[in-house]
């Protein structure tokens, strides 16, 4: 480590957009406990650049990034390239307390609280998509040839990601032109949505060393299919059993498991408000378009909301510990601590409520007649993001989940955004996301 290079000490705001401000590495072990300085306002700027007003902020006010230790990362410097090495921070205020509007705080919470409430830890993963600007003809999806044109990013991604602690599980070239999907390993709370944000850092920084730039834009192209985030989770129990899994009932999911996930559907179209928040993210989300077209339970169906993905019997390997959810609903517009912590707190409220098991889809829901559509919620999710904001404010569960400060920022960010876009084609707000995220 140079005298010159820098770490930098950040945060994901409620735009998803990471800021913080950088200083000499060798200060690092000397600025852990003091932190940097951050202003509130700071969290009311959209992701588009400009700052909503009006906000809860003004221009009063002073916070500080604590950089949390056990989070910094390093990618060592490339021909003509510097170091890059970043630590993610908790938002306090000066004299340490809590900050309401600190989204790993949110999460935090959500976390204790299911602790406290069902003696259950989280273990959750994301798998994130995303496209490369390359202007070439893409070679077929899912095609080997598709990889070998991407390298050599594809395999600095993933050494770097390794290097890392993220335990990338392989990648793929996926379906749209030069797009590419990177699943990563569980890990408990906290650190699974911490690995989302550095995965979206590294790759963007690996990619432009190449001269390249990695979009993870919920949609670059209208007639496209886009690029999700699908957040998988399953619950332990105070002894670090699975708590989802019983073979005996439908999905082999457990009484605890079904609950959870009646809690997110009943709160879906307020938990959009979250999860896919921005003005290109509920195209996504149509019928038909294999990201979350029915607002119900499945079993390997990749239209619905909430999925269980297959348990593989093969090598002697056990099911309790494959049995997850997998949230389709979001993608990286979405602060990946607000929208874990609004499902977690979702699961809850099914569990606090005794709600009944969801039926299990098993079938295209292009199949379904009117009356059994309906009944599994196909094209129940909010159109537009506008409708998202409402069904938020229509939601007082979860807009109660939310402290008055973020909920007010929150909703400062979104309106303003959708200001900025308001009378735009669908093709032009894509292209002005695509180049955000």
């Amino acid at each position: 480590m140079s005298d010159s290079e820098l770490v930098a000490f950040v945060c994901c705001d409620l735009g998803s957009i990471v800021r913080g401000r950088s200083l000499p590495a060798s200060e690092l072990g000397a600025r852990l406990d003091s932190g940097v300085g951050w202003t509130p306002a700071n969290h009311a700027l959209t992701p588009l650049g400009d700052l909503a007003e009006p906000n809860p902020f003004g221009p009063l006010g002073d916070v500080r990034l604590i950089g949390d230790a056990s989070t910094r990362v390093r990618l060592e410097a490339g021909p003509g390239h510097s170091a890059l090495e970043l630590v993610l921070c908790d938002i306090v205020e000066t004299g340490g307390e809590p900050w309401p509007c600190c989204p790993r705080r949110f999460l935090r919470e959500a976390l204790r609280d299911l602790e406290d409430e069902l003696g259950m830890r989280l273990l959750a993963s994301f798998e994130h998509e995303f496209q490369l600007s390359i202007e070439a003809p893409s070679p077929p999806p899912f095609s080997l040839e598709a990889l070998r044109a991407a390298e050599p990013l594809p395999a600095r991604v993933m050494a770097a990601l390794s290097e890392a602690g993220l335990e990338p599980e392989l990648i793929t070239s996926e379906y749209a032109p030069h797009q590419f999907e990177i699943p990563l390993g569980p890990a408990e709370g906290l650190s699974s949505a911490d690995r989302s944000i550095v995965l979206r850092v590294l790759v963007g920084e690996i990619a432009r060393r190449g001269e390249l730039r990695a979009s993870f834009a919920p949609l670059l192209d209208p007639a496209g299919t886009g690029n999700g985030l699908h957040i998988h989770f399953s619950l332990l129990d105070g002894d670090g059993r699975p708590a989802l899994y019983d073979a005996a009932r439908p999905g082999s999911l457990s009484e605890l498991g079904e609950r959870f996930a009646a809690g997110i559907l009943l709160h879906a179209r307020a938990l959009s408000a979250l999860t896919a928040p921005s003005p290109a993210s509920a195209p996504r989300l149509e019928p038909h378009r294999w990201g979350a077209g029915a607002v119900c339970l499945a079993q390997q169906n990749r239209e619905a909301l909430l999925r269980i993905p297959p348990l593989v019997g093969l090598a002697g390997a056990e099911p309790a510990p494959q049995l997850r959810l997998e949230y389709r609903g979001a993608d990286a517009a979405a602060n990946p601590y607000l929208a874990l912590g609004a499902i977690v707190r979702a699961g809850l409220d099914g569990v606090r409520r005794g709600l009944p098991a969801p039926p299990i889809l098993d079938l295209d829901p292009s199949e379904l007649d009117e009356r059994e559509a309906a009944r599994y919620g196909v094209g129940a999710l909010p159109a537009s993001l506008e409708e998202s904001l409402a069904a938020l404010e229509a939601d007082d569960t979860v807009r109660g989940w939310m402290p008055a400060l973020l909920h007010d920022a929150y909703l400062a960010v979104k309106r303003a955004e959708l200001e900025a876009v308001a009378g735009l084609d669908l093709g032009e707000v894509c292209r002005r996301y695509a180049a955000i995220y």
